[in-house]
């Protein structure tokens, strides 16, 4: 094992991963559709036809197809986390790494970013997602990782993490969240 990656390494690994911010991350002067776009035809070398075609697809399958040309400015905080998160599958990532997704919305848009997480992890894409969501968590989460100060404390599966739970720091987390 290498304690030093090459540049090379680094890019292959991220060239096989997807990222979704807390705060979307969109090009404010792009539409939805280019938003999308962008990285398949700059990065991928997809042809622009065919990147529009992924886009139009994907935008459909979110419930966003009326908004392929609106500009983030016009868009809610949920559709823009969508169009976030269209963006980041449509480059067909190995791992979708999502970091607190919702925390920037208000309660009422957090379900429809919920939904769209659970359809693809339904369809079996593989995801790292920090959330306080921890009902989420439960339904869809193959296992959990309670980190600490940078560092893990435990990984356990839903049940054990919900069912029989006796570290306290974690009984007090989920108690804090009102779980």
């Amino acid at each position: 094992f290498k304690s030093h990656p090459s540049k090379q390494e680094i890019l292959n690994l991220r060239r096989k991963m997807g990222m979704v911010f807390q705060s979307y991350n969109l090009f404010a002067h792009l539409n939805a559709i280019q938003n999308i776009t962008q990285g398949l035809i700059s990065v991928q070398k997809i042809d622009k036809d065919k990147a529009i075609n992924i886009a139009l697809s994907l935008l459909e399958k979110f419930g966003l197809k009326d908004k392929a040309n609106a500009y983030p400015s016009s868009l809610s905080g949920g559709q823009q986390q969508r169009i976030a998160i269209a963006r980041a599958v449509a480059l067909k990532p190995n791992i979708l790494l999502l970091d607190e997704p919702t925390s920037a919305l208000d309660k009422e848009l957090v379900s429809e970013v919920l939904s769209t997480l659970k359809m693809l992890a339904n369809e079996h894409q593989t995801m790292i997602l920090v959330t306080h969501e921890l009902k989420f968590a439960k339904d869809i989460a193959d296992k959990i990782i309670f980190l600490e100060d940078g560092k893990i404390v435990t990984i356990e599966s839903p049940k054990e993490f919900f069912g029989s739970q006796n570290n306290l720091r974690i009984l007090k987390f989920i108690g804090d969240l009102n779980y």
